[in-house]
């Protein structure tokens, strides 16, 4: 990911608009200046061979990539509203301002503990006078807070009252213009050590920008840490979990799989600052905060207080993969940093704790509730395995360090898990040296799959729907597509780059990874969350702000992709040919078996509408009616926040006799038509 960043992002780099998109006006204004010719022209004659299926779809097939940029974690799915809940960024004090109201006074020593406890040393020590007004802290939140009216939010706190008998506290929730909306009374602060507190309240009105305070009444002194406020209302309304709407968006992707927790985000700008998936289970308090690599990874896009607290941390993403149905694939790091940064690397002879952490998390994940860290899943609320069957070893990697390391870890793996299939890199690039010399050392290995990415122009991703269609398929590791993007122009809107031209290439592309899912077993859209004031990467999946978020036409194609899966793949022919690009026509075809449904894709990246006659050999319809998912646009088109269906689809009936359907591809068009055969 982050060598094509650089290329296409962080240079300044503008990507040209497709000569598509140039060109091609509105799909609903062609196609009415068009229906004459559509008429008159010949059809596109195409054979669907229901009974000739070339290889089953892998369950897994269509899945999501999460990786915490764009604050797509804390600030995004992690629905904590506090930042910087127990000031442990580098500026203590960050997202914090002291509130003293009337005549009251103190002061506020930010102290740090660190051989005490070293996870999270620091906590704020308050000494209060108000005996008139309050004294306290004011939080600001992820570019503030989004508060819902009518809500219940859940406020928590660990405190120890060392001279607090005579202390009160008030929460309060601010609108955006500092009205107070929400309110709750907390008191009789024990001296006996550090002890946890809650309250809850609701909201009296919706904010786009809220804040909180935390006030206090009295004389007294009182050291405070881990200040938190949810809503009631999260996914699974687990407490302290993930953001409702942000959530439900992802689980109606209908992953086949969850990669965690990221790309670039594994290896750190160099070793020290690497993900470390140790430190991001247990209790939420005991996790180490660190540094987010994206906070001043793009001096254009910098986010000075992008930290991870990793309250979202390998336990939450196992149970998010489970409670979507998803298989998890984790990714760990090889011992090896960014190469673009640092290009550090863990001595060979120093590479056992890496491989030690991968070992570790498969028993964390599959292992007995009597080991140790199988023991640890259980004490946090899950004594089942999440059953993990696959884990990535490396990101982007390259080059002969890459190979050695990842050999060693291939061998110490498969020696006590070897039922585990592994995650190999192609390195940053779709082609090229590295590219070859990767495959070259690879395909003899025992690794499951082999990770390509590829964020390129629209015309790319036309020009290789069929780069799978001649892969090797006698030897060698699968092929994981794991990150991909079509990149377009961009306008002042933070979702401008998520146009339909983009996603309707990638829908093309996409045609010939469903084609060969006897190669391609595994692919993802990167990125997947951006927040719309806080973003560093786009085009992204889903955008969002603090209380709304959308789905980008890019979206709506991973979406009619996966939950029109299918069982086996059956040969789309024109010609005796598959159609990847002739007459910028592209298609696919699998058949759910159980069901006994035909699921077609078709791609029409012309500006024209095509007539197609579509031919079923092998089945022919039943008496039940096929339909056309239809999803089209002009190609210039995007979703936003305040208009998130400009682009969505549609569903229109058709009529097919026998085993013929006949039926116009709308210009720009993606078509998912579900067929019932017999």
């Amino acid at each position: 990911m982050y060598a094509q960043k650089l290329l296409l992002s962080a240079a300044g780099i503008v990507l040209a608009c497709s000569a598509n998109e140039q060109t091609i006006a509105t799909a609903q204004a062609i196609t009415a200046m068009s229906a004459k010719t559509a008429k008159e022209a010949a059809p596109v004659n195409i054979t669907v061979q229901i009974n000739k299926p070339i290889t089953a779809v892998p369950p897994a097939m269509w899945g999501i990539f999460f990786e915490d940029i764009n604050f797509a974690a804390d600030g995004g799915l992690y629905a904590e509203l506090v930042k910087n809940r127990s000031f442990e960024f580098n500026a203590p004090m960050m997202g914090w301002k002291e509130v003293k109201q009337d005549s009251a006074t103190g002061h506020i020593l930010i102290v740090n503990r660190a051989t005490e406890n070293s996870a999270n040393p620091r906590y704020a020590q308050l000494s209060v006078n108000a005996a008139q007004g309050a004294y306290g802290l004011s939080n600001e939140g992820f570019r503030g807070m989004g508060i819902h009216k009518g809500e219940q939010y859940n406020f928590s706190i660990w405190a120890n009252g060392r001279d607090a008998a005579n202390l009160k506290a008030k929460v309060v929730l601010l609108n955006n213009s500092g009205k107070q909306i929400g309110e709750a009374a907390l008191d009789q602060f024990s001296n006996n050590g550090w002890q946890q507190y809650n309250v809850s309240f609701t909201a009296a009105d919706t904010a786009v920008k809220g804040r909180l305070q935390l006030l206090f009444t009295g004389k007294g002194e009182i050291d405070l840490d881990m200040i938190s406020l949810f809503p009631a209302h999260t996914w699974k309304d687990r407490p302290g979990g993930l953001r409702a709407d942000l959530a439900q968006k992802l689980a109606d992707l209908k992953p086949g799989f969850i990669r965690f927790p990221g790309g670039c985000i594994v290896e750190g700008r160099e070793l020290a600052s690497r993900y470390q998936w140790k430190r991001t289970v247990g209790k939420p308090e005991d996790r180490t905060l660190i540094i987010n690599r994206w906070n001043t990874e793009f001096a254009h896009r910098a986010a000075p207080d992008y930290f991870q607290s990793f309250g979202l941390g390998f336990f939450e993403y196992f149970q998010l993969a489970e409670d979507m149905g998803a298989a998890p694939l984790p990714i760990l790091n090889c011992g090896m940093a960014c190469q673009f940064n640092s290009s550090e690397v863990a001595a060979m002879n120093e590479l056992d704790p890496y491989v030690q952490d991968a070992l570790d998390l498969i028993e964390f994940a599959n292992g007995s509730v009597n080991t140790k860290w199988g023991g640890l899943r259980a004490a946090m609320g899950h004594p089942a395995p999440f059953h993990l069957s696959m884990m990535g070893v490396g990101n982007e990697q390259w080059d002969e360090q890459y190979i050695q390391r990842y050999k060693v870890f291939e061998q110490a793996i498969h020696a006590k898990y070897p039922d585990i299939k592994l995650v190999s890199s192609a390195g940053p690039f779709s082609k090229g040296p590295m590219f070859d010399y990767l495959w070259k050392e690879l395909k003899t290995s025992q690794a499951g799959f082999i990770d390509e990415h590829y964020y390129m122009p629209p015309e790319w991703f036309l020009a290789n729907a069929g780069r799978y269609d001649h892969y090797d398929r006698t030897q060698g590791p699968k092929i994981f597509a794991g990150e991909y993007a079509a990149h377009t122009k961009e306008g002042k809107e933070a979702e401008s780059r998520n146009t339909w031209g983009s996603a309707l290439a990638e829908a093309a592309f996409m045609t010939g990874l469903e084609r060969n899912a006897d190669v391609v077993q595994m692919a993802s859209y990167a990125p997947l969350l951006a927040h719309v004031e806080a973003w560093q990467w786009r085009p992204d999946l889903i955008w969002f702000d603090n209380l709304r978020s959308a789905g980008t036409p890019n979206y709506y194609v991973q979406q009619l992709f996966s939950v029109n899966k299918g069982t086996q793949v059956v040969p789309v022919l024109h010609n005796g040919a598959a159609l990847a690009g002739t007459d910028s026509l592209y298609a696919s075809a699998t058949i759910d078996g159980p069901a006994k449904k035909l699921l077609l894709k078709i791609v029409n990246a012309s500006g024209r509408p095509v007539q197609l006659a579509i031919t079923l050999q092998g089945g022919a319809a039943t008496g039940e009616a096929p339909v056309n998912q239809l999803l089209t646009a002009a190609t210039a088109d995007f979703n936003t926040l305040d208009a998130p269906q400009q682009v969505k689809p549609t569903t229109q009936p058709l009529t097919a006799t026998g085993n013929k359907l006949a039926f116009t591809a709308a210009p720009a068009s993606l078509n998912v038509v579900t067929v019932p055969y017999r």
